[in-house]
């Protein structure tokens, strides 16, 4: 029987050094709990010998029950000059108190005289003296040959001889390192084979990829064909330059393409999506939407075609049944789409059109408004708005009337913008103004406070992000621009968009689409204003 793929995480150090991210102490505790909740056998917290916070980390991570997990500590071989016992890089690894600890050495003799300054043999003496001195007490030793790949079309007996002392002292595993990440995947495979073949040692054999040709995924799984049985990335492919491997997509591949068994376990991958999410919440990034497997797109279908067929056989445009990995089918709503994509997405969204709304009909004023520069790809909101407003009987909990907007900077003292808009409710004409830090946000105060006497739940509603984009750039400062607001309140978020050649006027359509949504979600019904609000309303008049 083929031994399991054992699954080696390294968000936490290697994933860290992608530039712009930073994880607090606190981030680092709740991600490794959740990767160990993951099932991940190995989860690598952080280089002691390198900042305080690793050290808090692993002083964090011995009071702690991993069911999982065993917590890897990170650094490299001893100094040249160095006895093991007197080095402050292995002091640090072994005072971690990890049941794991991951060495780094040279595998490159490059880097071996001109960075470390030091002999060949030198270097092979620091391999086998540091991972000895880290594998006492039973501790498990991986050992990372870095530069790997490159140091053995430099000088492949050495390359190989590196590997050789580091298993003689004790390493476990010994992981192939693409530092670089410059390997191609024909490179990865015959190199990966012919190590094991020449070594023929009784270890387990990793890789480790990084990504800067594009290919830390496909090495890795090539890798895996080869022989290893130890690959080791990062959640969502973080980490410095163009990322590591994704461990997530990895995971994934070995599981649905391969049949490999994985630890963790591949058979149920449900919650795949939501860990990639959970992961870049903490983080702070963006999830990419268009990521294999997780992404929000990975299954949106756009085409007019594509979504046609995929109603009527989910697997004609989908390599994978979706709900596999925790994900869901979407068509998007645009202009390339037709009758069937409109409809489908209504249906997600809770809508039936059937009896209700023409979808043909639909569909033709979807593609006639983003040929005016309308988008529903980001506004879904809008989108379920325009069913409502083509659905009989719908009436409007208000209407836009109009607005002006006035801005001045006068002796180099603060922008100043004001707002003034009339807008119906009921049949009654509401006119306020108000005060901004910008034309948008003077807009939005000024409209809120007319709605406020019949509406005031909008003031749990809160703008979260505002976008701007210039659809037609020949036309400089004429240019069309599309405006979508983010959203948020106990209900939910939401987005809406608008379009117009000026951005106020798309701002307009923008945030009068967000309030109308809002109160469609809260279920609001038209509260009577006492004398009290309408006097303030009527004050409020410029």
């Amino acid at each position: 029987m083929t031994d399991p793929i054992l699954l080696y995480d390294t968000t936490l150090r290697d994933g860290t050094q992608r530039e712009g991210m930073v994880l607090s102490l606190a981030d680092k505790v709740r991600i490794a709990r959740r990767l160990d909740e993951a099932g991940f056998p190995y989860v690598e917290g952080g280089w002691p010998g390198s900042n305080p916070k690793d050290v808090e980390f692993f002083e964090a991570a011995k009071g702690m029950t991993w069911q999982n997990a065993r917590i890897a500590a990170f650094g490299s071989t001893r100094h040249r000059s160095n006895r093991p016992e007197a080095d402050p890089n292995l002091q640090a690894l072994v005072a971690a108190g990890t049941p794991v600890v991951t060495i780094f050495g040279k595998s490159w003799l490059l880097h071996v005289t001109e960075v470390l300054g030091a002999t060949a043999d030198e270097n092979l003496a620091m391999v086998g003296d540091s991972v000895a001195f880290c594998g006492q007490g039973g501790r498990e030793v991986v050992y990372d040959a870095e530069h790997f790949f490159d140091g053995y079309k430099a000088d492949r007996a050495y390359a190989l001889a590196t590997l050789r002392a580091a298993h003689d002292a004790g390493a476990s595993t010994l992981v192939l390192c693409d530092t670089n990440g410059g390997c191609i995947t024909d490179q990865v495979t015959a190199i990966v084979r012919d190590v094991m073949a020449t070594l023929d040692l009784p270890a387990r054999y990793g890789i480790h990829v990084h990504d800067d040709a594009g290919l830390a995924v496909a090495n890795s799984i090539a890798a895996v064909q080869a022989g290893v049985r130890h690959v080791q990335g990062t959640i969502n492919g973080y980490g410095e330059r163009c990322g590591n491997a994704n461990i997530v997509t990895v995971w994934a591949d070995l599981a649905l393409k391969m049949g490999r068994a994985t630890v963790p376990a591949g058979a149920d991958l449900s919650g795949l999506a939501e860990l990639s999410r959970y992961v870049a919440g903490i983080a702070n990034i963006t999830p990419d939407a268009h990521a294999p497997y997780v992404g929000a797109s990975a299954f949106a279908h756009k085409g007019g075609v594509h979504g046609a067929a995929t109603a009527r056989v989910r697997h004609a445009y989908q390599h994978v049944d979706p709900a596999l990995v925790g994900n869901e089918t979407r068509l998007v709503v645009s202009e390339l789409g037709g009758r069937v994509n409109t409809q489908w997405r209504a249906e997600q969204l809770g809508h039936e059109l059937e009896g209700v709304v023409d979808p043909r009909e639909l569909s033709r004023l979807i593609k006639q408004l983003e040929s005016e520069g309308a988008s529903f790809e980001g506004a879904e909101a809008s989108f379920e708005l325009l069913i409502r407003r083509h659905q009989k009987g719908y009436q409007a909990p208000f209407r836009l009337l109009d607005f002006t907007v006035f801005v001045e900077q006068r002796d180099g003292r603060d922008l100043r913008a004001e707002a003034t808009v009339k807008v119906e409710v009921e049949g009654e004409v509401l006119h306020t103004a108000a005060d901004g830090n910008g034309p948008v946000n003077a807009l939005d105060s000024a409209l809120r406070k007319a709605l406020r006497a019949f509406y005031p739940q909008l003031d749990g509603v809160h703008l979260v992000d505002y976008k701007v984009r210039i659809l037609d750039g020949d036309a400089a400062t004429a240019a069309k621009t599309r405006v979508v607001i983010d959203s948020a309140s106990e209900w939910g978020t939401w987005s809406t968009g608008g379009a117009d050649t000026n951005i106020i006027a798309a701002s307009w359509q923008a945030l009068g689409d967000s309030l109308e949504y809002a109160l469609w979600k809260s279920g609001a019904q038209t509260q009577r204003r006492d004398e009290r609000h309408f006097t303030t309303i009527q004050g409020d008049r410029p």
